[in-house]
């Protein structure tokens, strides 16, 4: 199948060469300097050809899955105990545990300690998910997939063999591995006590999903496993869509009540609070919580899970409709009578400094 509107045969020749070279150099164990450039030059020039031959060939071919399976063994050689030290959430009969895995991401295992069944969130490493049910003595009944990248899908095919009975949850447009059971926005998991909603958020992939656990049955806070929508003082790329299309899913987060708490994808903190005091170097909430992340991290310790309160308050990305915040960044769109374009180019602005920031 050949994605519409691509380029003639030959400069798709051209940039499938080019993208083996890169996967090379990239896969070459003393590549560390060029590893760095050529994610910065993909990443902050997303809109070329390269980059969309390469993101096709990651996510539609045995590349991807090469690059995935070569990133796995780095990360258990550098880390075998993980990048970070997790600090599991223990509420009434209800336990959130993040799997600290690859380089910087998380899985989760999201327990219901009176059935001792459990659910597994972007099980990327399926050793260390593994390694986890069977030190909490759990069944693993139901695994949720945010969205299709190797980084969050890569352990679905050994759990759910291992886990005969497993259920693997996903958006059917999303291409996920071995889904199972389709969902759609607004659609509920229910596992034991456990009542977990998808809720559509496209934009980072087309079928991405996040999932909010109902706080009410355990009596606690609501939990949002938001993948790659929504980081501590982040948000994800838009890969698969418009500036637009995040604003509206970054939205249908923003609705969600300030207690809810935020377990995302990766550990990005120190690097996003970096980036938000750039664009907003006065805002006290946001140096206070630098503290507090240095400090973590100094400690190699988690920095999940933060509030959508507290979000407000620092993560610039769910400020577009601050006059702060515009102010800040200079001339630029500014309010006008159509707030909605002006919040996604003032979106689409931030996105693209960030990826500067980020390349110095």
């Amino acid at each position: 199948m050949v994605w519409a509107g691509w380029p003639a045969p030959g400069l798709w020749a051209a940039g499938c060469g080019l993208l083996l070279l890169a996967v090379l150099l990239l896969l070459s164990p003393r590549s560390c300097r060029v590893r760095r450039g050529l994610r910065g030059l993909l990443m902050t020039r997303s809109q070329r050809l390269l980059f969309r031959i390469g993101y096709s060939l990651y996510t539609r071919t045995w590349l991807g899955y090469l690059f995935y399976r070569q990133q796995l063994r780095r990360a258990r050689n550098r880390s075998p105990k993980g990048h970070s030290k997790p600090q599991p959430r223990l509420f009434n009969g209800v336990k959130v545990l993040p799997i600290p895995v690859l380089s910087d991401n998380y899985s989760y295992l999201i327990i219901d300690t009176q059935a001792g069944l459990a659910v597994a969130v972007d099980p990327s490493d399926p050793r260390a998910v593994q390694a986890s049910i069977e030190k909490e003595g759990v069944t693993l009944v139901a695994i949720l997939c945010t969205h299709k990248h190797w980084d969050h899908s890569g352990g679905n095919r050994d759990l759910s063999r291992r886990h005969r009975d497993c259920r693997v949850y996903g958006s059917p447009q999303d291409g996920i591995p071995y889904l199972t059971h389709p969902l759609c926005h607004q659609d509920v998991v229910s596992v034991g006590r456990l009542q977990i909603r998808a809720l559509a958020t496209p934009g980072h992939t087309q079928g991405h999903l996040v999932y909010l656990l109902d706080g009410e049955p355990y009596k606690g806070p609501s939990c949002l496993f938001s993948g790659d929508l929504l980081f501590l003082s982040g948000c994800g790329r838009t890969f698969e869509g418009t500036a637009e299309t995040m604003l509206s899913s970054l939205d249908t987060v923003l609705g969600l009540g300030d207690d809810t708490l935020l377990w995302p994808g990766h550990e990005y903190a120190e690097e996003n609070l970096g980036f938000a005091g750039v664009v907003e170097p006065e805002n006290l909430a946001r140096e206070r919580k630098m503290q507090w992340v240095q400090r973590q991290r100094m400690e190699r310790r988690s920095t999940c899970p933060s509030t959508l309160g507290e979000e407000r308050s620092y993560n610039p990305f769910l400020r577009t409709h601050c006059l702060a915040l515009q102010e800040a960044l200079g001339p630029g769109p500014g309010p006008t009578a159509d707030e909605g374009c002006s919040r996604a180019q003032l979106l689409e602005e931030l996105r693209r400094l960030k990826d500067t920031h980020k390349s110095k």
